[in-house]
């Protein structure tokens, strides 16, 4: 029994400095990371589906090391839902740095064939492309970060001549 009382109150203490130490990173000059999308590689094009890596790099403007759990994403050309999905894995961007990592996003352009091919019989014409979602942060207790990231793509530039 006196083992027992002992153990709950060393968990009842880790507890408590656990959730005090959490409670000091979540002050009011902590500042939400910025996602930024670097690029999209095709990994292999089959007619009825494709396997893409969004290539991605976080900045952590914080004195302190964010922990990434995750990422829902959607991806959007010209208002055509081109992609969406959860990536889990976990890893650290340091204080004050960056980090870069990929994400596997599978698509099914047959179905807006179409309308891709519309766009791309046009490769002049900017295409808009819109990356939304939510960075999921945190180590015990996890932040959503809202990302948005909008731009227009010229089709002829990303063309090999």
């Amino acid at each position: 029994m006196v083992f027992q009382a002992n153990v709950f109150k060393i968990v009842g203490l880790m507890l408590t400095l656990v959730l005090s130490g959490c409670s000091s990173l979540t002050g009011s000059d902590v500042k939400d990371p910025d996602v930024r999308l670097l690029k999209v590689d095709v990994v292999k094009a089959r007619l009825l589906k494709q396997d893409m890596k969004l290539r991605l790099r976080i900045d952590n403007p914080n004195d302190t090391n964010l922990w990434v759990r995750g990422l829902r994403y959607k991806v959007v050309l010209n208002d055509i839902l081109i992609a969406d999905g959860d990536y889990s894995d976990w890893f650290i961007v340091k204080a004050n740095g960056r980090k870069n990592f990929s994400v596997p996003i599978r698509t099914n352009l047959w179905e807006h064939l179409k309308d891709v091919t519309r766009m791309l019989g046009k490769p002049n014409q900017p295409v808009h492309y819109r990356l939304e979602g939510y960075l999921k942060t945190g180590f015990l207790f996890g932040d959503n970060v809202r990302i948005g990231r909008e731009g227009d793509i010229i089709p002829g530039d990303l063309i090999p001549e």
